[in-house]
């Protein structure tokens, strides 16, 4: 039998039994449905706070690769561009109040 490795693996590799799949309300369960109080949170920790950060060793290597080969590539710029992209492809609704909210708060 194989052993897995722990690294990166976080809880899981102490926990023996899998770590349950986070699931994701759908585009109709968001609808009609936003927290307000949990918006208000997480616009004031984003101001406060806007960084975040990712585990995928694929899009860390493609990235560092470009940074090395392109004059002035910036890792941050090209990750938020396309974290943005798909946040708002996957979420509009919310991306939506959210961008509204922030404008408000200008």
């Amino acid at each position: 039998m194989k052993k897995k490795k722990a690294l990166g693996r976080g809880l899981e590799a102490i926990i023996s039994e899998p770590m349950p799949t986070l699931e994701v309300p759908s585009k109709e369960e968001i609808k009609g449905e936003i927290n307000e109080e949990a918006l208000e949170r997480s616009l004031q920790e984003a101001l406060k706070n806007p960084r975040i950060t990712l585990w995928s060793p694929e899009a860390a290597a493609v990235l560092r690769y470009l940074r090395k080969t392109i004059p002035e590539f910036s890792i941050s710029n090209e990750a938020s561009k396309l974290l943005e992209k798909a946040i708002k492809e996957k979420y509009p609704e919310i991306w939506d109040i959210v961008k509204k909210k922030l404008k408000e708060l200008e």
